[in-house]
């Protein structure tokens, strides 16, 4: 599936709360996650939240946003209400929480696909983000990343539960989640899933934020999950290309276009070899470029 969801920044939002629902819309986020789960206590507020949202789509207050709701699992009693009411224009797809394997992603896109039936939408029409949660969910990366490659457009690591059911302690380095970060941006990666990284907890500390963000950027990781407004400028610094990297990019297409034409394999810089690997590499900084352009308009 091409995927052309832009997600550098995905933000909570808890959507029983309007107040919060207003202010999210003027921020310069890339996806809206409206929440109906953890946030939204007690449970009565939780049909408060669906008609919120299904208020504001009514209204078109959503046509500048990517909307994802964050639904409630599977186990919850909640999900059949929250995605039937939801499944509306206007809403892009669902965040699901604690995926544990493939099967739940395959049940989940199977509920979508009858409910796009029944109401006549279009087969595939809303996507899934899968949120993985816990030690069994990262060591089924691949099998969740597989289940329903027609809807999985990302998954998102949540790393409070994950080092809740581990039983492991946070470290000042994040040594103590590199593993699963690693693991979930691989296996990711390798079935064009994008993989989104874990909310960072010390919402105040902007310069811990941002080595936080020199990690998942170097590990392969497209974008952040979002807590608070302020995180928002320097999450997209560092998932966007910067213009040294755009202009390095267009300089080895060039070069590589040249080579082709006489007739060479590949071409050479600075006693460097420009070959596939690169090619592919600014072939992605360009298009990454252009669709930060595209959703700017």
């Amino acid at each position: 599936m091409e995927n052309d969801f832009l997600m550098r920044s995905l933000m909570f939002v808890p959507a029983h709360n309007e107040k919060l629902m207003e202010s999210s819309l003027r921020r310069d986020v890339d996806v809206l996650l409206l929440d109906i789960e953890d946030s939204v206590q007690p449970i009565e507020n939780k049909q408060l939240a669906r008609d919120n949202i299904k208020k504001y789509a009514k209204e078109g207050k959503f046509k500048s946003k990517i909307i994802f709701p964050r639904v409630n699992d599977r186990e919850s009693g909640h999900l059949l209400q929250d995605v039937y009411q939801l499944t509306i224009s206007g809403i892009n797809g669902f965040m699901y929480p604690k995926a544990k394997k493939g099967e739940d992603i395959y049940f989940f896109g199977k509920l979508l696909e009858t409910i796009e039936y029944e109401k006549k939408f279009p087969k595939y029409t809303f996507k899934i983000i899968a949120l993985i949660e816990t030690p069994g969910a990262v060591m089924n990366i691949q099998d969740i990343c597989t289940a329903c490659p027609e809807r999985l457009v990302a998954v998102a690591f949540g790393c409070e539960d994950f080092m809740t059911e581990l039983g492991g302690k946070h470290d000042l380095e994040y040594q103590s989640i590199f593993s699963a970060r690693s693991i979930i941006a691989m296996g990711a990666k390798a079935n064009n899933v994008i993989p989104i990284d874990t909310v960072h907890i010390r919402v105040h500390d902007l310069e811990d934020l941002e080595r936080n963000l020199i990690i998942g950027r170097n590990l392969g990781f497209e974008g952040m999950l979002v807590l608070n407004p302020k995180e928002i400028p320097l999450v997209h610094k560092y998932y966007s290309p910067s213009e040294e990297e755009i202009t390095w990019a267009i300089e080895m297409l060039q070069l590589s276009k040249e080579a082709i034409a006489m007739g060479k394999g590949v071409a050479v810089k600075d006693n460097k070899f420009i070959g596939p690997p690169m090619v592919k590499m600014a072939n992605n900084i360009i298009k990454k470029s252009e669709l930060i352009k595209k959703n700017s308009i």
